[in-house]
């Protein structure tokens, strides 16, 4: 397979690690609560990190490139961003189907493209915006909730996963920017030492704020260690496959080739979560998929 294809794999490795992740963490969010899961994410998974940055040097012989400025700059965005939006995901999942936030997180190869306008300066073409239009119509038909909905939580899941799609697609514009301002190493070392970097901050970052502000959360998250390794190994897992593919090519090409994701995670709520989806959810879903298809075809 040629290098520049290697993304594809990747990207889809990533999503399928990324969705068993996310029902590990749900099922922690009863026990630990929606900060105290954050944190396993990027505690339990810094550690493998680590051990993928010293395996690659070793077998490829090459020493992890020495971040810049600009590096940090953009590792600080994308560490910061997916904090907040897993804290958000985590929220949103609480309280509505797991496939269905997965699916209004979606949202976020639009959100990607857009911030790429803002932040690098991409051009967006008129077919590009009409994939705007459609995803975020499919938004809309997808997550409008019955009238039941809206008298048990109303709106709220529903924004909750679109800032947490919004969060995200921050994260992997500031992740992409940051493999591309390490200037040394192959694709390979560039996108593991930026995994390293970033789940060490995030890891630095919820240790303290956990400490000051919320001590039962950072207690509960390293009582229940057993369970949260494998939760910390697949976060680390689909981190370090999404990282490969951002070092290989656009943000919003992973991102929407992920939307396969929206299946795998219907396939998850079907079978372990008994929820089954609407025929107005399933056709959002489709718009979405139309419109980020079409992003990524006239972007």
């Amino acid at each position: 397979m040629s290098l520049s294809l290697l993304w594809i794999p990747a990207t889809l490795v990533a999503a399928a690690a990324q969705t068993a992740r996310n029902i590990m963490q749900r099922r922690l969010t009863e026990t630990i609560g929606t900060v105290g899961t954050t944190q396993v994410r990027f505690l339990y998974g810094f550690p493998f990190a680590l051990l993928f940055l010293i395996l690659i040097a070793a077998l490829t012989g090459e020493r992890p490139p020495r971040p810049d400025k600009g590096f940090t700059i953009f590792i600080l965005l994308g560490a910061v961003t997916q904090i907040l939006a897993t804290a958000l995901m985590l929220a949103a999942m609480r309280e509505r189907s797991f496939g269905v936030v997965t699916a209004i997180l979606k949202t976020e190869p639009v959100q990607v493209a857009l911030f790429g306008v803002a932040v690098l300066g991409d051009p967006l073409s008129p077919m590009g915006a009409l994939a705007i239009g459609t995803a975020t119509a499919g938004v809309i038909v997808m997550s409008f909730p019955d009238v039941g909905d809206l008298t048990r939580s109303g709106l709220r899941p529903i924004h909750y996963g679109v800032a947490a799609g919004a969060g995200f697609a921050l994260a992997a514009t500031g992740i992409r920017g940051a493999i591309l301002a390490l200037d040394a190493g192959s694709f390979l070392i560039r996108a593991t030492t930026t995994l390293a970097w970033s789940l060490g901050l995030q890891t630095a970052i919820l240790l303290a704020w956990l400490a000051v502000l919320d001590r039962a959360a950072l207690i509960g998250s390293l009582r229940v260690w057993r369970s949260s390794l494998g939760a910390g190994f697949l976060g680390a897992f689909a981190s370090q496959f999404w990282f490969i593919g951002f070092s290989l090519t656009t943000a919003a090409n992973v991102r929407t080739l992920a939307l396969i994701e929206v299946v795998m995670a219907q396939a998850v709520s079907h079978r372990l979560l008994t929820y089954k989806a609407t025929k107005r959810e399933l056709f959002g879903m489709t718009l979405i998929v139309v419109g980020v298809a079409l992003l990524m075809a006239y972007t």
